[in-house]
């Protein structure tokens, strides 16, 4: 089961239209620490209408993949004139791109929808070129809250107990501990940890300057080397050597020549408005800068 967002008021009803000012900044704060700001290509895996595509301005291709094709259409709007981006419509288990084509990569407020995070990890692992960077923010199971919450019995499940809560349909909840074990079994080596948004909440937000908030929040990000307690978890990590990608091969790739089919991973060819996949006789719809590959044609 993949959790899918297309035709959703995402970004108006989630974000635009609500109090996340605070959560915006404060995030924007913990990439800009850990993800280089430069670099060759780079995807944003679960980019949704491109809120954060302007931290990548360094890099010179960008990737927005989401599993919607709607909220991409938003992105596009917005970014689709810059012929660094490209847009394309996958799904995060079956990525269509060549191995270790990536030298950067982040996925922010996105693996909480994700069922098998090990596979996911492996499908990033796999597109990013060793020494390659890899940001990922999590929802922390072991925050605050959720700790006093289980201490006064008014929450069933234990924040101590390391596997994944899934509370519910598709949103899950993580130990660090997991979830640092489970990059690690990718094939990442964790470099930096950082623990955001610890002022998440309604009544703070009522009493306290937005500024105010997001310089306490800069200053409390860097009390993870001490302990992860905040509801959110960025952590920076290197994708190290190992199969295809670690010869280094996909950062000599260009253009179209990146991707490859998600059924079969053989290249793909151009044809018109698609491409083509002669190996599976796959076809994928491919208009300018928008990459169609969550179904085939």
């Amino acid at each position: 089961m993949i959790c899918d967002y297309e035709g959703s008021d995402y970004r108006t009803r989630f974000w635009e239209n609500a109090d996340r000012a605070y959560e915006d900044a404060v995030e924007r704060i913990a990439i800009a620490h850990m993800l280089p700001p430069r670099g060759a290509r780079m995807a944003e895996f679960g980019a949704g209408f491109g809120r954060l595509a302007d931290l990548y301005a360094g890099y010179d291709e960008v990737i927005l993949l989401d599993y919607s094709r709607s909220l991409l259409a938003e992105a596009r709007q917005r970014w689709g004139r810059d012929p660094r981006f490209k847009f394309v419509a996958a799904n995060i288990y079956h990525l269509p791109f060549a191995p270790g084509v990536l030298s950067a990569a982040t996925m922010i407020r996105v693996i909480h929808h994700i069922a098998d995070v090990p596979a996911a990890l492996m499908q990033i692992r796999r597109a990013i070129a060793p020494g390659g960077t890899f940001v990922l923010e999590f929802a922390n199971k072991r925050n605050l809250k959720a700790m006093m919450r289980y201490l006064v019995r008014r929450q069933r499940w234990n924040p101590y107990a390391p596997e994944p809560i899934e509370f519910a349909t598709l949103n899950f909840d993580f130990h660090p501990r997991w979830m640092l074990q489970a990059l690690r079994a990718a094939g990442f080596d964790i470099r930096a940890k950082r623990a955001a948004s610890y002022l998440r909440a309604g009544f703070l937000k009522r009493v306290l300057p937005l500024q105010m908030m997001v310089r306490i929040d800069a200053a409390l990000q860097r009390t993870a080397a001490l302990a992860l307690l905040s509801p959110s978890v960025f952590v920076q990590s290197v994708a190290v050597g190992q199969g295809h990608e670690a010869k280094g091969e996909g950062a000599a790739l260009v253009g179209e020549g990146i991707f490859r089919s998600p059924r079969s991973g053989q290249p793909l060819r151009r044809e018109g408005d698609t491409l083509v996949c002669d190996a599976d006789g796959t076809r994928w719809r491919a208009e300018d800068n928008f990459y169609d590959f969550k179904a085939p044609l």
